[in-house]
């Protein structure tokens, strides 16, 4: 059979070069970040919340996930330890012990932050995660790589992995129900609770009403409507009445978190041509030296 020429080698070579050196040159530009006043967002009253799960329930039926009948998310067992979402399970609700009274915990909802400055989207070297107009972060499968590069960057740890899948895997994370909200629907989720912990709307009217309810309940809650400013602002906000560190939420600062996640992908990708140059030559001389192997 017919051995493919040095020079088509390195032609080949230059070119695979020449594309890797193409997405670093996207990456170095950043993502645009288009927001509208109006876009959505979600209060969660920690204070409120049962515990039922209703909200797991009904974001794994919205998205089509594998799920148990209702009636078994009454059980309390699940709450002996801390639950993250992961690919089957978008939200998770965790229970944290209350200091004044023993009888009533609190119960936290966890899902994706929907960041107006989202570290995904900033870190994702092929456009792959895209945050829209009306505030939700969502994920195309046709452009991921596969390289998690968004997991490593989320402050809240939570876009995660189908490590089981061999083939196709994907990226899953809340997508703040962004079809249902399309065609004028509540998120599944604020839908199915009973106790209307959660609160829907434009995300200033969101603050206003956190704002509001801190006000003339100031004894229900710690001052702070976490989430208002947290990495530089979130789709999803929260009212506790305890400590947010006592419930596990990440301490961060009001600058936004593509700031550092940038400034690592940049410093990868800003000079990625001389390695590709030199992996370009490596693989010369391996091919070269099979050459005269398979000649001798």
């Amino acid at each position: 059979m017919k051995q493919p020429s040095r020079r088509a080698f390195l032609k080949t070579a230059a070119l695979a070069g020449g594309t890797v050196a193409g997405l670093s040159a996207t990456a170095k530009a950043g993502p645009k970040n288009v927001l509208s006043p109006d876009r959505n967002g979600v209060l969660v009253d920690t204070t409120v919340c049962i515990g039922c799960r209703s909200c797991e329930y009904a974001c794994r039926t919205a998205h089509g996930l594998p799920t148990p009948p209702l009636e078994t998310y009454g059980d309390k067992t699940v709450f002996k330890e801390m639950r993250r979402p992961n690919t089957g399970a978008l939200t998770v609700v965790n229970q944290y012990p209350n200091p004044t009274k023993s009888d009533l915990p609190y119960y936290v909802k966890v899902q994706c932050m929907h960041c107006d400055h989202p570290a995904c989207v900033s870190a994702c070297i092929v456009g792959a995660f895209s945050k829209q107009e009306n505030g939700a972060i969502i994920w195309d499968t046709d452009k991921c790589i596969g390289c998690r590069y968004c997991m490593a960057a989320c402050p809240f740890q939570i876009p995660s992995f189908e490590y089981e899948k061999a083939l196709n895997p994907e990226i899953r994370k809340c997508d703040f129900c962004y079809t249902r909200t399309q065609e004028n629907k509540l998120p599944a989720c604020v839908d199915a609770c009973p106790v209307e912990a959660l609160t829907f709307g434009p995300r200033e009217e969101v603050v206003r009403i956190a704002k509001q309810r801190m006000a003339t309940y100031g004894n229900r809650y710690v001052n702070h409507v976490y989430g208002e400013l947290e990495a530089g602002g979130t789709g999803w906000m929260y009212l506790a009445g305890r400590d947010f560190a006592d419930l596990k939420f990440p301490k961060l600062g009001a600058s936004p978190a593509p700031g550092v996640s940038e400034a690592i992908q940049h410093g990868i990708f800003a000079y990625f041509v001389p390695p590709v140059a030199l992996y370009a030559i490596l693989g010369a001389i391996m091919w070269m030296t099979k050459t005269r192997e398979e000649g001798a």
